[in-house]
């Protein structure tokens, strides 16, 4: 069991219910959906929701980033409530599945709880190893900031040391973000946040670069950096110089910020400071990767497990590559019944 107090890692994101399928790739045209891709649905996309579940065989699979990461997180610490969860869902069966399945995981859930909008939903489209996510938010782009203010979760907010939010949620609401970012400067914990997808560099930029000043750790993969390294205006798509650049971007606290960004099968790039380092990955013969599209979310989960321990990079890296591993074995982030990591 893990010596961590209880609550000791706060995330925040969308907490989605993924409406999982194969398709094929003339499938993902017809919506104008990219493989390995991740957007928010607009109207256009209504239709497809119908059709996946009239004329599909679908499964249906707890989901939202952060909530991932958190499940991955507890299932290697292996000790209930190390976590807490804060996000929206609706008040019918698939917010309370969200529940059961998040609190099966040993996670610490203090959803806010919409009585009018439905549960947020994803399409998972597979086709082949490749994973297309398209998420419809509904109840969770209600989450509003007054929620934190409450007198339990302000007792979470006091006794976490660790706090993980996607740029996801960056689309619902910043000022939560702000929040907690704020309150982990003042009393010198540790804020981390994921670049989540290149459309959150695109089109949120404005609102990224407000939270970026009290970003202890920034977490991305090398389609985010890049996105990332344009919206900045940086003339490189180097992944070391970016990683470079954005852990030299203004910081608020004296802290040093830790940049770690994921490339697949190729090395992790992690800067501290002014020093790159690369993490080698081991790779997995083809014929184990069954989707790849929850790796990123396992990979952190594995690394914050280990980082909120205060094992260290190199550990921790080493632990999230292990977590990424062990999900791409399956379809959607699931974890396997027993962690053989040590």
């Amino acid at each position: 069991m893990s010596p961590l107090p209880e609550n000791t890692l706060i995330g925040m994101c969308n907490p989605l219910l993924d409406i999982q399928t194969t398709v094929e790739k003339a499938f993902l045209d017809k919506w104008g959906l990219k493989e390995n891709d991740a957007i928010l649905c607009d109207d256009k996309h209504n239709d497809m929701f119908t059709e996946l579940t009239r004329d599909f065989k679908v499964e249906y699979i707890p989901g939202g980033a952060a909530q991932n990461s958190l499940r991955v997180a507890q299932w290697i610490l292996n000790a209930p409530n190390r976590t807490v969860f804060f996000g929206a869902v609706g008040k019918d069966q698939y917010g309370d599945l969200l529940a059961s399945k998040a609190k099966e995981a040993g996670v610490n859930v203090h959803y806010q709880i919409n009585e009018t909008v439905k549960t947020g939903t994803c399409a998972a489209l597979i086709n082949g190893t490749h994973r297309s996510l398209c998420a419809h938010l509904a109840a969770a782009n209600t989450f509003t900031q007054d929620h934190l203010q409450k007198e339990e979760n302000q007792k979470i907010i006091e006794q976490a040391k660790y706090f993980y939010v996607t740029g996801f949620f960056i689309t619902v609401c910043p000022p939560a973000i702000l929040q907690l970012a704020s309150h982990s400067a003042e009393f010198n914990k540790t804020f981390t946040l994921n670049l989540s997808a290149p459309f959150i560099s695109q089109f949120f930029f404005d609102k990224l670069s407000e939270i970026i000043p009290l970003v202890d750790v920034l977490f991305g993969n090398e389609d985010e950096a890049a996105a990332f390294a344009k919206a900045n205006g940086w003339e490189t798509t180097c992944v070391k110089e970016i990683a470079l650049k954005a852990a030299a971007l203004p910081k608020k606290s004296t802290k040093p910020r830790l940049v770690v960004f994921t490339q697949g099968p190729e090395p992790v790039i992690v800067v501290e400071g002014d020093k790159v380092t690369e993490f080698p990955v081991t790779r997995l013969p083809k014929e184990e990767i069954v989707d790849t599209n929850g790796a990123g979310d396992a990979f952190v989960g594995g690394f914050l497990s280990q980082f909120i321990q205060g094992k260290g990079v190199e550990a921790s890296v080493t632990c999230g590559s292990y977590a990424a591993q062990e999900i791409i074995k399956k379809h959607g982030c699931t974890v396997p019944s027993v962690c053989k990591y040590h």
